[in-house]
This record gives C-alpha cells, sequence and structure tokens, in this order.
C-alpha cells in the first residue's frame, strides 16, 4: 500500500500519543513536526527521528499530503484553514472548531480544493463500541428509545499544571469531553434533531494544586455544569449531564433503553472495556469481549489505538473510499455542542441545521486491515 506522509503541527503533550501509534498502522507516516515553540518541535523531531520546521515550510512540502492538527482548540479553525488552502488534507484533533460557522467554511473550503477533512475523536472505532453498534444493528434491544451519559468530576486543576484553557471559553466539559460521547452517540444513533439545556458555573474559580503555579487561582469564565436533552432523528431522547463540579458520583457513563432491552456502554474517552446488556426480566450480564482488534489491550492496562481515525481517512484516501472520522459527523456535533452552550445560556429549545450519514462500522476484518 502507497504511504500518505503526515505532517503534525502542534508538539504538546497529545503529539507524543500520535508519534508513539502512528507506526501501527499502514498508509501513515509522519515525516515532519511544526510548533510555536521551535525549540519543542525539534526535541520531538530529534526524540523520533523526523524533521522540524516551519509551517510554511510544512505546507510547501511535497512529501506532505496530510497534515494533523494538534494546536489548542482556540487555533483550529486557521491552522486547518491555511492547510487545506495549501492543498492539504486535513484531520483535527477535537474539538473539530468552535463554532458552527467555521466548520461551514472549513467544509465548502475542503471541498473546493478537492480534500479530506476529518476530526478526532476516533475512540468509536474502538472494540467495546463496535462491539455495542453490531449489537444495537443486529436489533437484539429492539429501538433504542431513551438512554444516558454522564462526564461527571472535579475539573483538571489537581493534576494538570496550566488547567487555565478548560475554563475559559472553547472549553468546559461539553466541548472538551463532549465530543467523545457525542460522536459515539451519532455513530450509534444517528444525527440529533433537537437540542435542550440549562448550565451553570459554580465555581467562579479554580486553585492549581500542583506544579509551579501550585496555589494559584483561576478564573473560570465559561460554563462547567449542564444539563442537556437530546433528541434524536430516530425518536430516542438522550439525557446528558456534563459537569466538573461534582466531587463523587454513581452514574454510569452511557446506558441505552431499548423496547427489547438495555445496553450499558464503557467510558467513549477509551477504545475497549466490557460492554453490558439486560434484556426483559433478566439481570445485567456482561457480554464477552470480542477479537476485535481494537478491543485488545496493547499499553498493559488498555486499549489505545489513537492515530486509528487518521490513519483510516489516510487509507481511504489512498483507495477511494469514505473516511469514518470525517468532516460531515464533525461538523454535526460541532452543532450539537454549540447548541447545547446556547441552549444553556439562554433557555431556547434549538433545531440542527446539520446533518449527517452514520459512520460505516469498523469490522474486527475493517480494523485488521488498518495495522501493519
Amino acid at each position: 500500500m502507497k504511504t500518505l506522509g503526515i505532517g503534525l503541527i502542534g508538539c504538546g503533550n497529545i503529539s507524543t500519543t500520535y508519534l508513539d501509534l502512528a507506526p501501527l498502522f499502514k498508509g501513515v507516516e509522519i515525516r515532519s513536526v511544526t510548533d510555536l515553540n521551535a525549540e519543542l518541535a525539534a526535541e520531538k523531531a530529534e526524540t523520533y527521528g523526523v524533521r522540524s520546521e516551519s509551517l510554511d515550510a510544512m505546507l510547501a512540502a511535497d512529501d506532505i499530503e496530510m497534515v494533523v492538527n494538534l494546536t489548542i482548540p482556540e487555533a483550529h479553525y486557521a491552522i486547518s484553514k491555511q492547510a487545506l488552502e495549501a492543498g492539504k488534507h486535513v484531520y483535527s484533533e477535537k474539538p473539530f472548531v468552535l463554532s458552527l460557522e467555521e466548520g461551514l467554511e472549513l467544509t465548502a473550503l475542503a471541498k473546493a480544493k478537492g480534500v479530506r477533512l476529518g476530526s478526532s475523536p476516533d475512540t468509536f472505532l474502538g472494540g467495546s463500541h463496535q462491539q455495542a453498534r453490531a449489537v444495537l444493528d443486529a436489533g437484539e434491544v429492539g429501538d433504542i428509545v431513551s438512554g444516558t451519559c454522564h462526564i461527571m468530576g472535579h475539573g483538571m486543576e489537581d493534576w494538570h499544571p496550566n488547567p487555565d484553557f478548560f475554563y475559559r471559553e472553547g472549553g468546559g466539559p461539553i466541548l472538551d469531553m463532549g465530543p467523545y460521547y457525542l460522536t459515539n452517540l451519532v455513530q450509534l444513533l444517528g444525527p440529533v434533531a433537537r437540542v435542550q439545556a440549562v448550565s451553570d458555573t459554580p465555581f467562579k474559580t479554580r486553585t492549581i494544586a500542583n506544579g509551579p503555579r501550585n496555589g494559584e487561582d483561576v478564573p473560570v469564565t465559561t460554563p462547567t455544569t449542564f444539563h442537556a436533552i437530546l433528541q434524536f432523528a430516530n425518536g430516542a431522547i438522550i439525557t446528558l449531564g456534563a459537569s466538573w463540579d461534582v466531587w463523587k458520583h454513581r452514574h454510569d457513563h452511557m446506558e441505552l433503553y431499548g423496547t427489547k432491552g438495555s445496553l450499558f456502554l464503557p467510558d467513549p474517552n477509551f477504545f475497549g472495556d466490557v460492554v453490558k446488556m439486560a434484556k426483559p426480566g433478566g439481570e445485567i450480564e456482561d457480554l464477552a469481549v470480542t477479537t476485535h482488534p481494537f478491543h485488545a489491550d496493547n499499553q498493559g492496562t488498555q486499549a489505545n489505538y489513537r492515530t486509528a481515525g487518521a490513519a483510516d481517512m489516510a487509507q481511504a484516501v489512498l483507495e477511494g473510499r469514505p473516511h469514518r472520522c470525517n468532516g460531515d459527523l464533525a461538523l454535526h456535533v460541532v452543532e450539537v455542542m454549540t447548541s447545547i452552550l446556547k441552549a444553556g445560556e439562554t433557555g431556547q429549545a434549538l433545531e440542527m441545521q446539520t446533518s449527517c450519514e452514520r459512520p460505516l462500522p469498523l469490522g474486527e476484518n475493517d480494523a485488521a486491515a488498518l495495522l501493519n
């Protein structure tokens, strides 16, 4: 198989994940890195045996056909636009962009340039979530009529040395963690039709509890607690609770209630874990772990196949087929997230303007074909 040359834009923590895991996959080769901090880019380049160069040089390089945008969320739109204008395929870290208008513009630009656009998260390609997809598609729990999702914790200031961006516009639990949950829901149930929500900001400051800024207060300027109702085009109604103001809770990550049973899914921020199911009159039981390649622990304690979405996109370019972590899916999720933010602020129920197809499932053979 031919290989697509990849350039990484942004050399923060997540870049290590891509650089470590990209060699697992066919069709992709990271050849270049760039960052506003040239010293950081040079360190990454030396460690991983790739070249370090300016962004302009990367976008002008003939051997870079696709870029992976790992910059901070506020920069996603501008950097992705610049790369698309240079004729590169673009795969972005989540969130894809921070507004529907930005996403629509990038989608139109990619189409005009004849290049692909994609975005993480790719964790829905994991063995657990594809197993749940197969259960739903086989009709084992009937039609999904309702469900719950919970993203609960008390923020990042205890462990993150610079948590500021989590607590300002562009951050918060919806834009930070929402992509994992909402993308998985869309791949399972299809597009969202309508959103309602309420929101609040109970803590106006956060105190950093580690690192060189230990004890410093960070202002909170974006809501940190949301209760949303998502009405899907297929009729399902899902309650989403997302909060960084919770010390402890006992909610499962994701539960789906069907006409023939209930399905319990693990954390959509990860690739592999146990899926559970209950039939009428029966107990909740673990489903047998599948032999799906992205169900297997590959890091000692967990299955981690991040970069799978970018690799699937690269291989799709080479094979002339649709890619799963595609721009339409990412755009729809952005609209859902920003609509939750707006509904929480205004109290309005909002109808979605965008829609998308469910991405193709990634079966065991499909996943194996992505791997070296």
